[in-house]
């Protein structure tokens, strides 16, 4: 399989709007991160997922293409936040700054609230969204998931940047080579105090396998899978035959889930 021949339906495919869209800072395009509720009946107890987009960190692509996976999780008895965060080439702070600041405006939210996350939640994100995921996992003051789920995450920018991954994706993203962000680059930070589980499809040719495979080298408590035949758009979609591999690993990473914590004060709003 070659790049052209990756299966981008899933991109541009219908899917249902969100229940409910907050908003957690004061830009309204990019502050803000859509909630979708799990039917009346659904499994109790479910953490929330709150997912990062891909889309290497670049202004064209943004949380939409995520629905139809957002759709599905919440069908399957999952909440799901989709959140959105700036994207400005060559200032990769601004996008770790919202990161930071989503996760920790659910966790300030109600357990019970739509988004809210103070019972615990599962952390995803697919390709940038992936390394933006294992980056704020790993990172102190940033509220812990109870796991990280990457989906053909670019988790090791240097080998990223050696290969010039989508004409240099990671050069546009920092402004400069990786070599002076090591604190951005998951493959050279502490690994992330809870379970991590990178699901990476084996004929992905726009994130190669051997992006993910340096990351569990380098944290060998990964749990690194592999599907076969599978592209890189394949974790994030429905249809696809590698996505019953997705839930899974949610439900092992969420583990027993109990009581949603006290409430509290909200650090998201509705945007206006």
């Amino acid at each position: 399989m070659t790049e052209a021949t990756e299966d981008r339906s899933v991109l541009t495919r219908p899917a249902p709007a969100p229940d409910e869209v907050l908003r957690y800072g004061p830009d309204t395009a990019h502050h803000v991160a859509d909630v979708w509720r799990p039917a009346p009946g659904a499994a109790p107890g479910r953490p929330p997922v709150v997912f990062l987009h891909g889309g290497f960190w670049r202004p064209d692509y943004d949380r939409g293409h995520t629905r139809p996976l957002a759709a599905a999780l919440r069908d399957a008895g999952w909440p799901v936040v989709s959140a959105e965060y700036r994207r400005v080439p060559g200032r990769p702070d601004l996008t770790t700054a919202d990161v930071r600041a989503v996760l920790t405006a659910l966790a300030a939210l109600p357990g019970d609230a739509p988004g809210g996350t103070r019972g615990g939640y599962v952390l995803a994100g697919h390709s940038a969204g992936g390394h933006l995921a294992l980056w704020a996992a790993a990172t102190p003051g940033v509220p812990p998931p109870l796991g990280t789920l990457a989906l053909a995450p670019v988790a090791d920018l240097r080998l990223a940047h050696e290969l010039a991954l989508d004409e240099d994706a990671v050069h546009a993203f920092l402004g400069a080579g990786p070599g002076g962000r090591p604190d951005l680059d998951p493959v050279r930070a502490p690994g992330p105090g809870s379970p991590v589980t990178i699901l990476h499809g084996a004929a992905d040719r726009i994130v190669p396998p051997a992006v993910a495979a340096s990351y569990a080298a380098a944290h060998p408590g990964t749990r690194l899978v592999r599907l076969p035949g599978a592209g890189h758009f394949a974790v994030i979609d429905p249809l696809s035959a590698a996505w019953p591999a997705v839930p899974a690993a949610l439900a092992e990473l969420a583990g027993p889930s109990g009581p949603d914590g006290p409430d509290g004060r909200s650090g998201a709003t509705a945007p206006d």
